[in-house]
């Protein structure tokens, strides 16, 4: 699996964020801001979007997973998966060790 390259470095991420936040005012609304932001960084107003929402809860505004608490849940799915695999393979070679024990005690 490759990991792909998020089009925008986290530079630009963090900077589009500070701007929204700062020029909300200026807009009738939140989105208004994002809108415009959006149209002059490149990117949708849907992932300006959820750039803010996740920034809000980074920073305790808004409620839900932070950045680290969704990185720290992933890292510990991968690993149950790694831990469930070799689970899997162990009862796969217990098993068969197993079996060829039974089948050497039978022949002789």
């Amino acid at each position: 699996m490759t990991k792909r390259t998020p089009p925008f470095s986290p530079e630009v991420r963090e900077r589009a964020v500070r701007i929204v936040l700062e020029h909300q005012g200026d807009n009738a609304s939140q989105y208004g801001a994002i809108r415009s932001i959006a149209a002059k960084i490149g990117c949708s107003g849907e992932t300006l979007r959820n750039w803010v929402r996740q920034a809000e809860r980074d920073r305790g505004v808004r409620a839900g997973q932070t950045t680290d608490e969704r990185e720290r849940i992933k890292a510990l799915e991968r690993e149950v998966r790694e831990l469930r695999l070799a689970n899997e393979i162990l009862r796969k070679a217990s098993a068969y060790f197993a079996m060829a024990e039974l089948d050497r005690r039978s022949r002789t």
